[in-house]
């Protein structure tokens, strides 16, 4: 009897570490953006990343990312306005210093890329966004890279600007190793 027991736990425990995803560690990241103000793009970056990130591109169960960037790192290469985009009316620094994104729903397409289901919060502002985005791995190493566009109103964001537009393009690029 004790035999069965001992086998029946063995098989548990061996299934659920089967049943375990990858959890990878950030060792590197790029978050930039661009958006269009008074007719000029204006690249910039976000640092700070701070993620934990569990995945495995041949299951479509169990993964999950919950990440978030210090939004007082702005930096558009210009330091009067990224002191700007700290204030109230833009990223409100001081208020909401973390800008987050999570997820736990993806889905592999047919090209071997994904879209991740993803809840963005910004000064403190939930909202469902779908970022499309490619995952390839190599020995202990992956690299994600995804864009994606977003509507900075829904977050306030910069006010009711005219001359800015409404919908930055962000891109990301998170270079892993395995835990």
């Amino acid at each position: 009897m004790k035999k069965i027991k001992l086998i029946t736990a063995f098989c548990f425990i061996a299934l659920i570490n089967f049943a375990q995803n990858t959890e990878w560690s950030v060792t590197s990241s790029s978050i930039k953006f661009k958006i269009k103000n008074a007719g000029f793009t204006v690249d910039g970056t976000f640092g700070g990343l701070e993620a934990r990130i569990i995945f495995d591109a041949a299951k479509s169960y169990s993964n999950s990312i919950e990440s978030s960037i210090d939004a007082a790192t702005i930096n558009t290469d210009n330091g009067t306005r990224d002191k700007h985009l700290k204030k109230e009316e833009y990223f409100s620094v001081e208020k909401f210093p973390k800008i987050k994104l999570t997820a736990s729903t993806f889905v592999k397409q047919a090209d071997g890329s994904f879209k991740g289901y993803f809840k963005l919060i910004m000064k403190n502002i939930t909202k469902d966004i779908v970022i499309p985005f490619t995952f390839v791995e190599s020995a202990n190493t992956a690299i994600i890279k995804g864009s994606f566009t977003l509507n900075r109103r829904d977050f306030g964001v910069g006010g009711s600007s005219i001359i800015m537009s409404d919908n930055p393009t962000v891109e990301i690029e998170v270079k892993l190793v395995k835990k």
